[in-house]
């Protein structure tokens, strides 16, 4: 299964990003808290540059908190201040403002050594599809503004968003890269809901969900679908079919692959972190 998505209009994003980064004090890039490596954009930097940078760990209630905790840390060690987020429920909200200020402590003591009233923090915010931009921002605005919809694409122009006195938004689309040079990540960002469903085969997907519950979270996986010992043991073709019969949708291995990944999407199955930290060969970076 090869996957590849890129419309136009994260391509004219990009550039426009580029242009408005002089506008704008911050970034808030924005990543998933179950892939934080995979759901970056390696251009991120790039077109970041030195901007400073606040990361934010999202959708925390759907991730392992041990690998979350792993995260945070491997962040700030490479000197981004790092958030864990729900914004869903609103957790770790109210921390984002103090988070900004602290980032930009130095400019903000430069303004008022010059007499200068200290102004609302310009933030752009940043990440690829799906992990939770228009929620967050909602949520930091207290109205519902920024489109949202559990699937990607849903943001595609870019707009102003006043949060309170002290922090003004600049919304952006959700920008993948041209081109994803490990399949392993495309499959990552898939599972998640990153990638249109319409370009994928859903049975594939489905079988690379089982076998990595079965690797990593196997009680959860047997938990949710009944699996005794022997089922437990199956291949993760042989645990498709089974759970096609077991959901009465006999030999509808489509439905069945649409419904395991809805219910992995939706933590039906507990929460999971597809990026292993002390498997991402970043352990020695930090």
């Amino acid at each position: 299964m090869t996957i590849q998505w890129f419309p136009g209009h994260m391509a004219k994003a990009r550039r426009e990003v580029t242009e408005k980064l002089r506008y704008v004090d911050i970034v808030l890039e924005l990543v998933d808290a179950r892939l934080p490596i995979s759901s970056r954009n390696p251009m991120m930097d790039e077109i970041i540059q030195q901007k400073p940078r606040l990361v934010l760990l999202n959708k925390a209630d759907l991730a392992d908190g041990r690998e979350t905790q792993k995260w945070q840390h491997y962040f700030e060690k490479k000197g981004h201040r790092c958030l864990i987020l729900n914004s869903n429920e609103g957790r770790g909200i109210n921390n984002i403002v103090p988070a900004c200020k602290d980032v930009l402590q130095e400019k903000i003591a430069r303004q008022l050594s010059k007499g200068m009233k200290p102004q609302a923090v310009r933030a752009m915010v940043i990440g690829i599809p799906n992990v939770g931009k228009s929620t967050l921002m909602n949520r930091l605005i207290k109205k519902n503004v920024a489109k949202t919809g559990n699937r990607p694409g849903v943001t595609k122009g870019q707009q102003w968003l006043k949060a309170g006195k002290d922090l003004e938004l600049l919304d952006t689309p959700g920008i993948l890269w041209p081109k994803f040079e490990d399949q392993e990540i495309g499959r990552k960002l898939a599972l998640t809901g990153a990638i249109k469903d319409d370009l994928l085969h859903m049975d594939d997907l489905a079988l690379y969900g089982l076998r990595f519950f079965n690797q990593y979270y196997p009680i959860e996986l047997a938990s949710r679908y009944q699996f005794n010992e022997t089922e437990a043991a199956l291949s993760d073709v042989d645990q498709l079919l089974l759970i096609a019969k077991k959901r009465g949708f006999q030999d509808d291995y489509e439905r069945a692959s649409q419904m395991i990944i809805r219910e992995l999407r939706d933590g039906m199955l507990g929460r999971f972190t597809l990026d292993r930290y002390d498997e991402m060969g970043v352990a020695n970076d930090d």
